[in-house]
């Protein structure tokens, strides 16, 4: 087999629990061990390595909006494929997630006869649907991570790839490695309540939105210990400030401990609730952000998360207005043990998890795109 030269494009290294890091660990594992060379870009910032899995990492430049601070533009797709041109001339880019950016950068590519592999899709089921245009035009192949984008993208024309969620891999792996439950309470100052886990968001906005809500409402439940799940990219004197004066605890970077060892959680919409319900936590989702998204958000979300995926309510989610202190007390309580709730959460958790599909997607994905390349590589021109 000739070598391919592979250009990957991803939003980020941070260990998010949408399991891309996950991935694109197991695609250039499997690159390598086959003898192509690969090239990874990813947007400037502090966590970028300079190289991953033996291949180089290509920063894309960046800017910062100041009146949004969780808000970075990347510089032009032609800026980056100028430079892949010139400097690697890849045979094919594989696009992951980012679709503001991939999907102008997709365009640029086949507009240069490069193949286009596009992972994880942009959530076109909910929002902005006016994409899948561009998608049938600008990818070659579509991988997708949830089993119902396969109906979804074929009834408009595109025959997508899917081999389970690379989350599930995430959850399995963190799962084997947890310490004991006595072990995590003792490492991080806890007492004997039993936890209600806090997810209040991944950006500084979220937090600030979210979290003074969460600490109100562990008011209502003294018999538990609240527990915020504190993300390592963001500073911890904003999760300090909000926290100050209350019983609230905090721990960083143990997402997966807070979840498992919880009763309950109370998440920020988001794939976090996906991993909550993967993982087997009731949850109920509380999410408000500042007016005028609400309102561009209510124009273009039209679907639940988890509930698409399962084709009807299993977590209630008090989205904006219905996010009140006595909603979420009550959808709280009922998911708790002895709520009238929470074996029937558990169980559609259980059937959650069957339709998501096993662990392994992220070997599955990797050995389905190299053997992609391979038919795209015995079909190049000579």
């Amino acid at each position: 087999m000739v070598a391919m030269r592979v250009a990957i494009v991803t939003e980020s290294f941070l260990p998010q629990i949408n399991g891309v890091t996950h991935s694109i660990m197991r695609v250039t594992e499997h690159l390598r061990q086959l003898g192509h060379d690969a090239l990874i870009l990813a947007p400037s910032d502090e966590m970028v390595p300079t190289s991953y899995a033996g291949f180089p990492v290509m920063t894309i430049p960046s800017i910062a909006l100041p009146m949004y601070q969780d808000v970075r533009l990347s510089m032009t797709p032609g800026f980056v494929l100028d430079r892949l041109l010139t400097d690697f001339a890849p045979d094919v880019l594989i696009c992951i997630d980012y679709p503001g950016f991939n999907l102008k950068v997709a365009r640029f590519a086949k507009e240069h006869g490069i193949k286009v592999f596009y992972y994880i899709s942009p959530k076109v089921w909910a929002w902005k649907e006016g994409r899948v245009k561009k998608m049938r035009k600008y990818v070659d192949k579509l991988f997708i991570i949830f089993p119902f984008e396969i109906e979804y993208f074929r009834e408009r024309g595109i025959e997508a790839i899917y081999e389970g969620n690379p989350l599930m891999d995430s959850v399995e792996e963190r799962r084997a490695e947890l310490p004991s439950r006595e072990e995590f309470m003792a490492e991080n100052g806890l007492d004997d309540k039993p936890i209600i886990a806090l997810l209040a968001g991944s950006r500084a906005s979220e937090i600030r939105n979210n979290l003074p809500f969460m600490v109100e409402l562990s008011s209502r439940f003294p018999s538990y210990q609240f527990v915020v799940a504190g993300v390592p990219w963001l500073e911890g004197r904003l999760y300090d400030e909000i926290l100050a004066g209350s019983d609230v605890k905090f721990v960083c970077g143990k997402t997966y401990e807070a979840l498992c060892f919880a009763e309950a959680a109370v998440v920020t919409s988001g794939t976090a609730t996906l991993e909550a319900a993967l993982i087997g936590t009731p949850e109920v989702v509380c999410y408000k952000t500042d007016g005028l998204s609400a309102q561009v958000g209510k124009l273009l979300i039209k679907v639940k998360f988890i509930s698409l995926i399962m084709d009807r309510e299993v977590v209630r989610e008090l989205i904006q207005w219905d996010m009140t202190i006595p909603n979420a007390e009550a959808e709280l309580g009922a998911i708790l043990p002895g709520g009238g709730k929470r074996e029937a959460m558990l169980e559609d958790f259980a059937a959650l998890r069957r339709v998501v599909g096993e662990a392994g997607a992220s070997d599955r994905f990797a050995a389905r795109m190299v053997e992609e390349l391979r038919i795209t590589n015995l079909n190049k021109p000579l």
